[in-house]
């Protein structure tokens, strides 16, 4: 194999061979359910709690808690959709995990989120599910003719974002930087507007999120464990959200930037430079979509810890300053932005949920949106988490256990986000971005019963979206 047939990421690869099935202790396994009937405790006692405080003074500001949801069972056009997906997913998926070519892999995984992604969201229909969603009063596409002259409306951005003055934004305007709201001028600008573009904006590259993540994980924890995460990556049960709001296009961009910067760090990309400064611009984009998603660096830091190198500093800190550099220049100021965002947080509901309930609650939600097989993964990542460590030290540690740090920087990010307590509720829709790459921990588990852990991941989608009507 030549030079550049390795650094290729991409390359078309001989099929490879199916894998032996590694023997697992029945311990384990049972461990494994043990801790996936914990994560169901933990949200059956979220909605008991839940229901009693929302009932008794409804500070919890959320109808179903622990999610912005309102119950009402129905079914849907997408509903036949959604479960052939799922059928089809667990029956074939692991399989054409381990024998499609990589390239063919990445795409069919784009493919396989993208389908069922769009066919959770059209269990509501066209308008209800995707086109409406963005367009509501809190939505982006709301402020659409405010931007007529884009100078204009970023030097005058903060001065709309509390609640007072006349004119402030819609919630979701407000509660980010501009980079969002621009996106969706942009598109409407180029003859694309209105929800139905927008939502499939966000569909496409909120599916590609799981091709970034499989791009990384064989990047820095080879090509075996990141077949095995693929199947567990497309029946993400956050895809729920992701057709429904913003923030899966958020993800998308997000887990790009890791992406190519686990490329660059392992010089598995033909021209690493290229990649960390690609790295670098997309984080910097990242920053300006959503003022919490600056948790993104910890990822990134991850990565270079795990290549044990700093070669890609340069270009990645050239690349990131450039979106900042060109809004400021601009006009918009985000530090300024981000002081007047919690200002207006603890205008709205944010000064009236109580952090006592949310700071457990919101994992709640995190456990809906992950899956129960990402929870028992989630363990397998905990008991090997002093012996990764230990190895990464060394330079020793298994692609196993650099896939246990990997996943270990997202749960930090995930626990940081949660005590900054400026995410109270809602966190299945803004957690996106972060939870993706707890996903891969899936891959830890066992071949044994492995479809029914992918079973499992689908079930809790398809209940969530028959049984309730989120709020995004």
């Amino acid at each position: 194999m030549t030079t550049e047939e390795r650094s290729d990421p991409t390359r078309t690869a001989e099929p490879a061979a199916p894998a032996r099935p590694a023997p697992t202790e029945p311990a384990g396994r049972r461990r494994d359910r043990a801790t996936a009937v914990a994560g169901a405790l933990l949200v059956a006692v979220a909605i008991a709690v839940g229901w009693v405080i929302q009932e008794g003074d409804g500070s919890l500001q959320v109808h179903w808690p622990p999610l912005l949801a309102s119950w009402d069972p129905h079914v849907g056009p997408g509903t036949p959709a959604a479960a052939a997906v799922g059928v089809a997913v667990v029956a074939y998926g692991p399989r054409l995990a381990a024998l499609l070519p990589w390239r063919r892999l990445l795409l069919t995984c784009w493919a396989g989120s993208v389908a069922w992604i769009v066919s959770l969201a059209l269990i509501e229909g066209w308008y209800r599910g995707i086109e409406r969603r963005l367009t509501t009063k809190h939505e982006y596409l709301r402020v659409i003719d405010r931007f007529d002259d884009v100078g204009a409306a970023l030097r005058g951005f903060t001065d709309h974002i509390v609640i007072g003055p006349p004119g402030n934004w819609p919630a979701h305007v407000a509660g980010h930087p501009p980079g969002a709201t621009l996106t969706f001028v942009g598109l409407d600008r180029v003859g694309l507007g209105g929800g139905g573009w927008a939502g499939m904006w966000c569909i496409v590259i909120g599916g590609s999120a799981a091709v970034a993540v499989l791009v990384a994980v064989r990047a820095l924890a080879g090509e075996h464990l990141a077949r095995r995460a693929a199947p567990f990556l497309v029946l993400a049960p956050f895809a729920v959200w992701t057709g429904t709001s913003a923030d899966g296009y958020f993800a998308g961009v997000a887990a790009w930037s890791v992406a190519l910067l686990a490329l660059a760090a392992t010089r598995a990309a033909r021209y690493p430079a290229a990649a960390a400064l690609g790295s670098g611009l997309l984080f910097g984009l990242t920053c300006y979509l959503s003022y919490g998603l600056t948790l993104i660096a910890a990822l990134l830091a991850a990565v270079l810890l795990l290549a044990r190198t700093t070669r890609p500093l340069v270009p990645l800190a050239l690349g990131a300053l450039v979106v900042p550099a060109a809004f400021t220049l601009a006009g918009f100021n985000w530090w300024e932005g981000y002081h007047l965002l919690v200002e207006r947080y603890y205008q709205g509901a944010g000064g009236t949920r109580p952090y006592s309930y949310w700071v457990w609650g919101n994992l709640a939600c995190a456990t809906l949106a992950v899956g129960l097989a990402t929870v028992a993964g989630l363990r397998r990542t905990a008991v090997s988490a002093p012996a990764a460590l230990r190895g990464l030290r060394s330079g020793t540690a298994t692609d196993a256990q650099r896939l246990a740090v990997l996943t270990l920087a997202a749960l930090l990010v995930v626990v940081a986000a949660d005590l900054s307590g400026m995410s109270k509720a809602e966190t299945e829709r803004i957690w996106q971005p972060f939870v993706v790459w707890l996903m891969p921990a899936a891959a830890l588990l066992p071949d044994l019963g492995r479809r029914r852990w992918l079973a499992a991941q689908a079930l809790v989608a398809l209940l969530v979206n028959h049984l309730l009507w989120t709020g995004w």
